[in-house]
Parts: structure tokens; sequence; C-alpha cells
């Protein structure tokens, strides 16, 4: 019941990603491609006094990896970089509240390597 509870959300996160398009003003940005299944997510992010104020993201790609840069933008908002910096693939996993395959765990992490870049 709860894993179908979780797998709407990611489809629902799909279909309508939050924080999708690119942000008008920003102050850094990353784009990072996944070769083995063509996924690609660019993020644009807003940090000010060590906080990230605003973030956004474009992409393409399976409904993992899209829901994964979703969910992660939206518990993203208003963290202190430093916090974001120490969150884990396995905190992603978490995040995500979904068994991943193996085969599927680098587009769970995309969004997740991406936001880094621009930490």
């Amino acid at each position: 019941m709860i894993d179908t509870l979780y797998r709407e959300e990611i489809l629902e996160h799909y279909k309508d990603p939050h924080n999708f398009g690119k942000l008008k003003k920003f102050n850094r940005s990353s784009k990072q491609l996944n070769p083995f299944c063509g996924d690609e997510i660019e993020v644009f992010t807003k940090i000010n006094d060590g906080k990230l104020k605003e973030i956004s993201f474009l992409g393409s790609g399976c409904a993992i990896s899209i829901s994964a840069a979703s969910i992660l933008t939206d518990f993203a908002k208003g963290k202190s970089a430093a916090s974001l910096t120490k969150f884990t693939q396995e905190d992603m996993l978490s995040l995500l509240g979904v068994e991943v395959s193996e085969t599927r765990k680098k587009c769970a992490f995309l969004a997740l390597s991406v936001l880094k870049d621009c930490l």
C-alpha cells in the first residue's frame, strides 16, 4: 500500500515536475548527462549567504530521473549549502521512497550529482 502511494507520487512528479524551468536570475548552474540511458538534467541555483534561496531544473529522461530532480529541488529549497553537500545517495533513495534497482540508481542520483556541482 505505502509503496503504491510512493509510486503514484513518482508518476505525478514525472507528469508535472515541480520547479521545472530555468530561473531568471541564478548564480550557479550545472548540467550532466547519463550516457548509459540518455537522461539529462540541468540545475539552476541562487545561493546567497550560504543558503539555497531558489532552485529549478530543466531536463529530459525517464520517470525516475525527472521525479528525482523534482523531489530533490522541493527538498533543497531553503537548506544551507553546507547541509546539502552532506546529503548522500542513501539520503536520496530515502527521499524517493521507492525501491530503485541497481541499473536505475544512476537515474535516481543524476539530479543529486548536478546539484552538488552547483554547491
